[in-house]
């Protein structure tokens, strides 16, 4: 017997917007299937307007509404029977979150869960990470987002340490991570990886994708610290316009993918990797997962 459905989940963060439209397999006997069927990202940029202004602009309040409202036709569209909508550090520091997701309610009867630093870690982490890793090593998971990025580490298959740190492409783009924030940071990872002897890091977020496409190299092969440094300095070398002209990035992504390189790049560093793996995976994905697990926990009981 097969069950196929579809699941939802609206990812609301500090530099774009995504809707992940997946396909949920079941079939007697195996284990459930989690199939990627749409993903649409729209570039609000949050965290440009939060993390300067404290609030989100009347601009952007319509810009979400109007996506609220399309990601709704195009879930109906799609016969989607499940979806779950979470907002990141923007929506979270804003004056007038509460009242942004109050209108979307009201407009396209979408309701948005804000949610800490903590268990956006914590559904990234649940992630079903373990086709993508080898329980014999450890690994520091870093997923980069524009107001904060979510660290794991992960031993033996096991999460053994994790925090959100308010460190993100937005918030660096408009220099508003101070030099404490950094060394905290810096200090966090130390201590949470020196009793490893070898140790790699797991990248997600859509520059690290981004970065890994264009490295042409296989899935489930690592990007070095050697490449990522080179194209670092590459990246440096052009200018905002140059990136876009000449290295192909879209404009909402060729400025943030250098504070982007920053932070997988200290990461790398203060956990002593030489490798970092990117297994496409984040937030939106661990929503989808999530949906179902607590759908399946709630029909046995």
């Amino acid at each position: 017997m097969l069950s196929i459905k579809k699941y939802a989940a609206i990812d609301i963060g500090s530099n774009a917007v995504r809707l992940l439209i997946s396909n949920i397999i079941e079939q007697k006997g195996k284990p459930v299937q989690f199939k990627k069927n749409s993903l649409v990202r729209v570039p609000i940029r949050l965290g440009s307007d939060v993390f300067i202004h404290n609030k989100i602009s009347k601009e952007n309040t319509q810009r979400i509404l109007d996506t609220m409202l399309a990601f709704k036709l195009l879930m109906k569209s799609h016969k989607v029977v499940k979806y779950k909508a979470c907002a990141t550090s923007a929506m979270r520091e804003s004056t007038n979150g509460k009242q942004v997701v109050d209108l979307v309610l009201k407009n396209s009867d979408i309701s948005i869960d804000i949610i800490e630093g903590e268990e956006e870690a914590a559904i990234i982490a649940a992630t079903d990470l373990n086709s993508y890793i080898d329980k014999s090593k450890t690994y520091l998971y870093v997923d980069v987002g524009g107001g904060s990025t979510e660290f794991t580490v992960i031993h033996e298959g096991i999460p053994a340490a994790s925090r959100s740190f308010k460190i993100g492409t937005v918030r660096l783009l408009n220099d508003m991570v101070s030099k404490e924030a950094w060394q905290e940071l810096e200090q966090w990872i130390k201590s949470h990886t020196s009793d490893y002897d070898k140790i790699s890091v797991l990248g997600s977020g859509g520059n690290i994708n981004k970065i890994f496409k264009i490295s042409g190299k296989a899935l489930g092969k690592p990007l070095t610290y050697f490449y990522l440094t080179s194209y670092y300095q590459l990246l440096q070398s052009y200018s905002y316009e140059e990136r876009i002209t000449e290295l192909d990035l879209n404009q909402d992504r060729a400025d943030v993918i250098i504070p982007a390189m920053r932070i997988y790049l200290s990461s790398m560093k203060w956990s002593g990797a030489k490798n970092i793996y990117v297994p496409k995976i984040g937030l939106a994905d661990g929503i989808i997962k999530s949906i179902y697990y607590q759908t399946v926990s709630s029909n046995t009981q």
